[in-house]
Formats: C-alpha cells, sequence, structure tokens
C-alpha cells in the first residue's frame, strides 16, 4: 500500500475552509480579501469603483510573489453586492465569513457597514472600510472595525465652517435622505451651524435615496429664500435635486458630502450643476509630496479601466495594501495572529499616511473640499483634523 505524506493525511481530515490557514514550507496558501459594496442600484458605480481599487492592489500584491509565514502568497478577490440594503447587507457578511477571507473591504454605505460589521466581529475578520462614515461604527466597541476616511463629526463641522465662513451662507435649508450615511451627516452639519452662531437653518427636509421628484420639499424651501442647501446622500439624488432646483428658481448653493462628490455628478445634474454652484468633500486626501503617488494611481486606473475613478477606489486599495502590510509584520494570514499588528500598524499608502486610533478611526484624518466647474470636479483644499478644527475657530 503506497504511503500519503503527513501533510495530505492532515489535508484530508480537515475542513476544507481551514486550509487557506495552513502554512507548511513551501507551500502555497491563497488568501481571500472580500468586498462588499453595492454593484447594482443608484449607487453601483460606486460600489464598482471600491471593487476596481481592491482588485488592482490584488493583483499588485500577486505580482509581487510574496511569502508569509513561509508560504507562497497567491490573492484572491471575493467580490459581493451588498446592494446598499441594511439586510442584503449582513447576509453578504455572513457568506464572506463562511467564505473564509482574511479581511473585507467594505461597506460602502454606512447603513450597511454598521449592521455588517457585527457579523464581522464576532467571527473575528477584520474589516476596513473605504467609505463609511458615520462615526457609530468606531463606537460600538469591536476591534475588527476600522476605516481608511474621515468620519461625519469631522466632514459634518467642516462643511459648517466653510459655509458659514468662505461662502458666507446665513440661511441654510438642510434636506437629508434618511439613511445613516445621510441623516447623520446632516445632523452634524446641523449640530455645527447651530453651533457657529452665524447662521440659521430655515429649513430641515427628508426624502429617501430612490428618490426622483422633490417638488413638495423644494417648494416649502424655496418659501423660506435660503442662500444655501444643504444635502446629506448620494449623487444619484443629488443630480435630479440640483435639476428641480434650477426649475423652481432656487439659486442656492448646494454643500454635500462625499456621496455627492463623484466624477458622475456632472452626467446626473447636467447643466443645473452650473459653475461653482455645488461645494463637497470628500473623507480623505493628500497634498504635497503625496499628491503625485495619488495622481500616478488615478492614470493607472484610467488605463486599466477605461474611465476616471469615482471616489473610493484609492481608499480600498489602501485598505487592501494595509492588510497584506499587517500580515507581512505578524508573519501570518491568520487573522487572529494579525489583527494586532493591523491595530498598531502605520503604512503609507496613496490616500497618504494610515494610522487607527484605539477606536479603529484615522489618525490626523483629512478631507478635500471640491467645487465643479464646466463640468468637471475641482480641488479646492485639502484640510487635517486640525486645520479643520482652525478652520472652525476663524468662522
Amino acid at each position: 500500500m503506497m504511503m500519503r505524506p503527513a501533510a495530505v493525511i492532515l489535508s484530508a481530515l480537515l475542513p476544507l475552509a481551514v486550509l487557506p490557514f495552513l502554512s507548511p514550507a513551501h507551500a502555497q496558501t491563497v488568501v481571500r480579501i472580500g468586498t462588499a459594496s453595492p454593484l447594482s442600484g443608484p449607487g453601483a458605480h460606486l460600489g464598482k469603483d471600491i471593487e476596481n481599487g481592491a482588485r488592482m492592489a490584488i493583483d499588485e500584491l500577486n505580482a509581487q510573489a510574496l511569502s508569509i509565514g513561509g508560504s507562497k502568497i497567491t490573492w484572491a478577490l471575493s467580490p459581493e453586492d451588498d446592494a446598499s440594503d441594511p439586510k442584503t447587507g449582513a447576509a453578504v457578511a455572513q457568506k464572506l465569513v463562511d467564505a473564509r477571507v482574511a479581511g473585507v473591504v467594505g461597506h460602502l454605505n454606512s447603513g450597511t457597514t454598521v449592521p455588517a460589521s457585527k457579523i464581522y466581529a464576532a467571527a473575528g475578520v477584520p474589516q476596513i472600510s473605504p467609505a463609511a462614515t458615520t462615526p457609530l461604527y468606531t463606537r460600538q466597541g469591536y476591534k475588527t472595525a476600522l476605516r481608511v476616511v474621515a468620519n461625519d463629526a469631522l466632514i459634518g463641522r467642516t462643511l459648517a465652517a466653510y459655509a458659514t465662513a468662505s461662502l458666507k451662507a446665513r440661511r441654510i435649508a438642510v434636506i437629508d435622505d434618511r439613511t445613516a450615511f445621510g441623516q447623520g451627516l446632516a445632523d452634524e452639519f446641523s449640530k455645527a451651524v447651530r453651533a457657529g452662531g452665524a447662521a440659521a437653518i430655515v429649513s430641515r427636509q427628508f426624502t429617501n435615496d430612490k428618490a426622483h421628484d422633490f417638488s413638495a420639499i423644494l417648494t416649502q424651501i424655496r418659501a423660506q429664500k435660503p442662500d444655501l442647501v444643504f444635502y446629506g446622500g448620494m449623487d444619484a439624488v443629488a443630480g435630479p435635486m440640483l435639476k428641480q432646483m434650477k426649475a423652481l428658481g432656487i439659486a442656492a448653493r448646494l454643500v454635500a458630502g462625499d456621496g455627492v462628490c463623484s466624477e458622475k455628478l456632472p452626467e446626473l445634474a447636467g447643466d443645473a450643476l452650473g459653475e461653482d454652484r455645488v461645494f463637497c468633500a470628500v473623507a480623505g486626501g493628500v497634498s504635497g509630496p503625496q499628491e503625485a503617488g495619488y495622481e500616478a494611481f488615478a492614470e493607472r486606473y484610467r488605463q486599466r479601466y477605461g474611465m476616471p475613478l469615482q471616489t473610493y477606489a484609492p481608499y480600498a486599495y489602501d485598505a487592501v495594501m494595509v492588510f497584506a502590510a499587517a500580515m507581512r509584520q505578524a508573519g501570518s494570514v491568520d487573522p487572529a495572529r494579525f489583527l494586532p499588528a493591523l491595530a498598531a500598524l502605520r503604512h503609507e499608502g496613496v490616500t497618504g499616511s494610515i494610522a487607527f486610533d484605539p477606536q479603529g478611526d484615522l489618525r490626523n484624518a483629512a478631507l478635500t473640499l471640491y467645487t465643479y466647474r464646466k463640468g468637471k470636479k475641482i480641488k479646492l483644499q485639502v484640510l487635517r483634523a486640525g486645520q479643520a478644527a482652525a478652520a472652525r475657530a476663524a468662522s
């Protein structure tokens, strides 16, 4: 009878799901990274942006032929569609856990990220969101929940200071889409406006993330004669809203967060976009010497996919690279072993310096202010947390 090697016998006795974490000498280990984002529905272009950025990182890691813990590593991506729906997001999270992914890059929406984070935490699977900004995400006490973007508290305060100090807004109407992201950001913005005392919130309205008709709420807002409208939500709603604002003769500027701040907004808003009429903030950003690396990534993205990146691809790319760096530092692809390294990591990414505070938020987080001119998104300024505080004080 032919004797089988001990490693083969061990493999036959263990469940298939455990095999990716075995590290015998000279073995080939497949490390799966999951992505979770909307690949269908109105937010699909933003969700695909996350998948694309993560895939670029996976391909670059495979080209490096890395070994970790004595095993040669093959990297694989497992993208899942959460459809921007909390229940679907939870189901996707469980699917990725069952597939034994080593880490998850996602989700896009705060409303899917929070319920999914509970499932990842229970399974001990690290999660890095490249997009979700609700403060609640990292305040649940889960060691597995991290993000590489600023949170709504910083974004809301900074946009409020910019609206009142730079745009000189004095009468502000606020609309949100009732999602965890949209309402949360609008609440932070409104709180900061009231605390600043330079402007008044003259109307607070809400819609939903699938709405197309805003005539009722915009008619009410028009009666209050605002000089600025703040919208908490995504570009798929902001575009049609801008068209209806123009049709109703509302000349107020629109200020919004990163869900609106996409390359697709000019297509969605058409000629209602205007010049220097829309101002938005992306929850991250680079300046100075780091800009060259970011622009090089953007060009690689454009060449590979034949289109410009939307918003989140570089953050998804960095999230994958952060996972890889933590694994190399720990000498293991087992989440239980590399999670402590992940929490203490310092990594230079295309989106800047990445390090996490004890809650899992990005230390010294940045945000970038943009406007639109001639149908193009134009960068205005990058602010870090300390600079944002100074801007608020100056207002």
